[in-house]
């Protein structure tokens, strides 16, 4: 039997990766931070930036074909074994992460379609009812998965085709409605203030935008097990492009139907609201079950990628050996389990802390940064070792400059916190090691480690004196 996945099934996993919940929340992100004419400054700038990460993978998948796991395996074959660690637990945070997002969407969905005043159950996806509806749903998908990623990918396929519809029917509708007037109405967000000017507004989308693109990567991260090494790059353009011209015209169109100082204040799925709008009350329940088609598919295909980053690591040598034991199914058990697990944790994290799918979604984009930045900056160090002053150097630059963009874009806030999470993954990193009979840290891998952990108790002092916030 043939486990391997082809070109349709790689760039399904890339498009049900990006598409999940973030599309159907954009016109109310976007509304509430930036105008018109910043938001299209900021799709200009994401697109290229986006185009430039997926040609660094297309790149990188012909230059080191050796290369079978992913975006961490290019940050270790480039810059050692502590920065390719960090950056695959970057990565595997940014994904548990988006999973739980996921839950809580879904459920804050069926509480918008739902509840009453009088009647709360499901609220924003953090009543106990919603949690033990998650947990119920996370379980059943570790089954589903446990029978093989390509039963999994082959579902991812079917929802990734089904999603589409109903956003394709939001696009067409809003180009009937659009208006003209509307759109230009206060082009670059006056109402703003002073203090929030137009490369404010730009700055303000860049982790909006950063994370309905998580997922680019999703054919790289399951290449070991493409038919064909060349779909991988054919999957990952296809699937940008795909999800670039969805996003473009579902924000934009959307500012054209309803005055963005109107649709800052709607509530998430807003996409639903606006096509209420246009429809009447038929629109709020397409987009309701088309959100939740799209994501329980993304919700498959990011449990997949999760749980690919530890066993990756493993055959990598940089997490324990057991985390690359394989069932007969061909899944990786032991980091399906250890996802999941840390999933229903942070679940019931959320149910008391009270955290919303807005905390979740600035989080994991954070968590995505850096290992995003590595594969331009291996490109771009390719580049410079084989002195290619052609299409692999600009390639290169580009993503590795867009790349610090969204480093700089994000706030040191947001990366003094981010660091308190890399450091509980050292545990595993030592663990690795020791088991190989080798020294954890090797020359600037002393200092490397030595920083991370300074920043983060650094950080932890600023959050207990009060002068660095917790609140996203």
């Amino acid at each position: 039997m043939d486990n391997k996945l082809g070109l349709s099934s790689l760039t399904a996993i890339v498009i049900g990766s990006m598409i999940g919940a973030g599309v159907f929340s954009l016109p109310q992100n976007m509304a509430s931070v930036a105008s018109p004419a910043a938001v299209m400054i900021g799709w200009a700038i994401t697109g290229v930036g986006m185009i430039f990460l997926a040609l660094s993978f297309q790149k990188l998948a012909f230059h080191r074909p050796n290369v079978d796991s992913g975006v961490f395996g290019y940050a270790k074959e480039g810059f050692g074994d502590f920065v390719g660690f960090c950056s695959a637990w970057g990565y595997w945070l940014s994904a548990m992460l988006a999973n739980v997002s996921y839950l809580v969407i879904v459920f804050s969905t069926l509480g918008m379609l739902f509840d009453t005043p009088d009647n709360v159950i499901f609220g924003q996806g953090n009543t106990l009812i919603s949690v033990l509806g998650a947990s119920c749903l996370l379980w059943m998908v570790h089954a589903l998965v446990l029978r093989g990623v390509q039963t999994a990918a082959l579902i991812n396929m079917v929802t990734t085709y089904a999603k589409l519809v109903p956003l394709l029917v939001f696009i067409v509708c809003a180009m009937f409605a659009f208006s003209w007037n509307t759109f230009t109405l206060d082009f670059t967000g006056l109402h703003f203030g002073e203090g929030h000017d137009l490369w404010a507004q730009v700055k303000s989308t860049m982790l909006i935008t950063v994370w309905v693109f998580i997922g680019i990567e999703g054919a790289v991260v399951v290449s070991s097990r493409a038919r064909n090494r060349k779909d991988i790059g054919r999957a990952t353009i296809l699937g940008l492009l795909t999800a670039l011209a969805i996003y473009v015209f579902v924000t934009l169109l959307s500012m054209g139907v309803v005055k963005p100082v109107e649709l800052a204040q709607y509530q998430n799925p807003s996409m639903a609201r606006v096509l209420t709008a246009i429809l009447g009350p038929w629109g709020q329940y397409i987009i309701s079950v088309g959100l939740l088609i799209s994501v329980c598919g993304a919700f498959l295909s990011w449990t997949v990628l999760a749980s690919e980053a530890p066993y990756l690591c493993a055959k990598e040598k940089m997490f324990p050996k057991s985390y690359a034991e394989l069932n007969h199914a061909g899944s990786p058990v032991r980091p399906l389990t250890l996802t999941n697990v840390w999933i229903q944790i942070s679940l019931i994290f959320v149910m008391f802390a009270g955290s919303t799918y807005d905390t979740l979604l600035i989080i994991a984009s954070e968590m995505i940064l850096v290992p995003y930045f590595l594969v331009g900056a291996f490109v771009l160090k390719i580049a410079i070792e084989e002195r290619n002053r052609g299409s692999l150097l600009f390639i290169g630059l580009g993503a590795t400059l867009y790349g610090l963009w969204l480093l700089y874009a994000s706030g040191l806030n947001y990366l003094l916190l981010s660091a308190i999470l890399y450091l509980p993954g050292l545990y595993f990193y030592i663990q690795a090691k020791k088991e190989q009979g080798v020294s954890p840290f090797l020359g600037r891998e002393k200092v490397a480690a030595g920083m991370l952990g300074a920043i983060a108790l650094f950080s932890v002092a600023m959050i207990w004196q009060g002068s660095l916030s917790i609140a996203f």
